[in-house]
Order: structure tokens, then C-alpha cells, then sequence
């Protein structure tokens, strides 16, 4: 079993790449890290589904980050076996926010 740092470290770096994903990164990649029941409430209140947001992370991956998106003070905490909260400051310009994602570690196979 990992040590909660490292858990930290591994779901910051996952996290950081939720928002920007990489130039190059295939669909089948954000796609195996987001579960089929996934949802997310933006900033907004408004709750989007897995299928909005893979479009809106799959047009990421194709534009140039002209944005600059600060994310600091992460915290994380098991919440149960294999169950982690990860929260953390998220700002976007001027614009601040409280953040939350629950993440579950599960093997796949290929």
C-alpha cells in the first residue's frame, strides 16, 4: 500500500492533467482515467456529464493553453480502502475556487 504522499503526488499530477491534457494524448487515455458513472460539478453549480466532459477535454488537447490555471494547496484523505478525497485551490485568472474529486484506484486489464 502506498503512503498517503505518494497518493497525493500520483492524484495531483492526474488531476493537473484532467484540467490541460496533454498535446498527444488520445481519447482512449482520458477515457480509461474517467469511470463510466463519472459527473463533475463546475464552479458554476452546474453538473456535466462523462460525455461533456471528455468533448470539452478532448478540445483541450487540440488548442494552444493560453490560460494560466494555478492549483495549490492540495490535501488528500482516504476515505475508504482505496477511496481517496484529493482538495485543492484552483485559480483561473482572478477567479478562485474550492475544489473536491473523489478518486478510487482499481487494476485494469489491457
Amino acid at each position: 500500500m502506498k503512503q498517503i504522499s505518494e497518493v497525493l503526488e500520483e492524484l495531483t499530477k492526474l488531476e493537473i492533467f484532467v484540467h490541460w491534457p496533454s498535446i498527444g494524448t488520445t481519447k482512449q487515455e482520458i477515457e480509461n482515467l474517467l469511470d463510466e458513472s463519472f459527473w463533475e460539478v463546475g464552479a458554476s453549480g452546474k453538473r456535466y456529464n462523462r460525455e461533456f466532459v471528455l468533448r470539452v477535454l478532448e478540445e483541450r488537447t487540440h488548442k494552444q493553453n493560453n490560460e494560466v490555471w494555478v492549483n495549490k494547496d492540495f490535501q488528500c484523505a482516504e476515505i475508504a480502502a482505496d477511496n481517496f478525497l484529493l482538495t485543492y485551490t484552483l485559480a483561473q485568472g482572478e477567479r478562485l475556487t474550492q475544489r473536491a474529486s473523489s478518486w478510487r484506484k482499481y487494476e485494469y486489464g489491457c
